[in-house]
């Protein structure tokens, strides 16, 4: 399996667990995010002081997998597969793994687009960011 560009270690919280003890599927895509955020910050671009110049970056579509829960207190990795860029859109394809026994729990494939000063863009200073991954 080839190695993730991005890895972001991360732990359960309580109050995301819905009745049954797993983690409710909403919370998945925050954790996506969180990842997303995280991977720009360590590539240099912050996304708030993105936002303070006018620049966002703006989830389009988001497609996810669950394949095994993660239950309470579950430490876990949350990746950046590989990204893409697909003409003004940018794809990230996530996994999360359950640390304990490196279960695959979910699959994401989530597209962003630029949007400068509140319209579609081209994803300039990302591409600049992201050009060391081959997109």
């Amino acid at each position: 399996m080839k190695k993730a560009i991005f890895e972001y270690d991360m732990k359960v919280r309580d109050y995301e667990c819905d009745v049954q003890g797993h983690v409710n599927n909403a919370n998945y895509q925050h954790y996506f995010e969180a990842t997303r955020h995280e991977f720009l910050e360590s590539g240099g671009l912050n996304f708030y002081s993105l936002h303070q110049q006018g620049i966002d970056a703006v989830v389009s579509r988001v497609e996810i997998r669950y394949k095994q829960p993660l239950h309470g207190m579950d430490e876990f990795r949350c990746t950046v597969a590989r990204i893409e860029r697909v003409g003004l859109k940018y794809i990230f394809h996530q996994e999360i793994l359950r640390i304990k026994d490196e279960a695959l729990c979910a699959k994401a494939k989530i597209e962003v687009v630029c949007l400068v000063n509140g319209k579609l863009s081209r994803p300039d200073i990302f591409d600049e960011a992201f050009k060391m991954y081959d997109v």
